[in-house]
């Protein structure tokens, strides 16, 4: 884990630099009123990595029927590659099975590699492709889950 960098549950007093991270990273980002939302849904795991008082890194998933569905992992572009990403998405998924969830499941750009790779790392497996999910521009998802055994 990065020493300067802590991991904690997301508060409605992050949305605001979440949401000028998701601006940032998007081509169709979420706007700070679907944040607020979703933060405040009790099944719901949203989380954020920190340096100091800044947000570097976020992450969300929506509880469903047991399951977790990941709708948004995000970590600054000048801070990728540090393994941020990884300590967040670990820690996300620890309280995701605390919470009781028996798999997870996410959509991803298929050519977003660098993303592949990190759910590789966690255990998720290509479960299928979407055609044309995302817009702007248009591209397949690859959908992933990973069960908890």
């Amino acid at each position: 884990m990065n020493n300067n960098i802590t991991i904690r549950r997301m508060n409605q007093e992050d949305v605001d630099q979440v949401a000028m991270i998701e601006r940032e990273c998007f081509s169709i980002p979420w706007s700070e009123e679907s944040f607020r939302k979703a933060v405040l849904e009790s099944d719901n795991i949203y989380m954020v990595a920190t340096e100091g008082e800044r947000i570097v890194a976020y992450c969300g998933m929506w509880g469903i029927q047991g399951e977790g569905n990941i709708y948004n992992v995000c970590v600054k572009e000048e801070k990728r590659g540090k393994g941020i990403g990884s300590d967040l998405f670990g820690a996300f998924l620890e309280e995701g099975i605390k919470a009781g969830f028996s798999g997870f499941t996410l959509e991803v750009r298929v050519s977003n590699e660098s993303a592949i790779r990190l759910y590789r790392k966690f255990g998720f497996e290509n479960a299928g492709i979407r055609k044309n999910f995302y817009d702007n521009p248009k591209e397949d998802a690859m959908v992933m889950w990973k069960y908890v055994h």
